[in-house]
């Protein structure tokens, strides 16, 4: 055995949550109006695609409906 002083490494999960946190404080948050026009955008998006989605439905229903009847 050596007399030389062993360094210790940091767990692996301690390396991990370190990192996170470094990393999280570079990222460049949305400001609150920023992040509200942005939540509006999206359920936007969501609520067309919804109904287009459910009108396909309604269609493909019909027409399958009509084609197996």
């Amino acid at each position: 055995m050596s007399n030389q002083t062993q360094v210790r490494q940091p767990n692996a999960i301690q390396r991990f949550f370190r990192e996170t946190i470094v990393e999280l404080r570079k990222v460049s948050w949305p400001t609150r109006p920023e992040a509200l026009a942005l939540t509006r955008i999206v359920l936007i998006v969501m609520i067309v695609m919804a109904i287009i989605l459910g009108g396909l439905d309604t269609v493909f229903g019909s027409f399958f409906r009509w084609l197996l009847y």
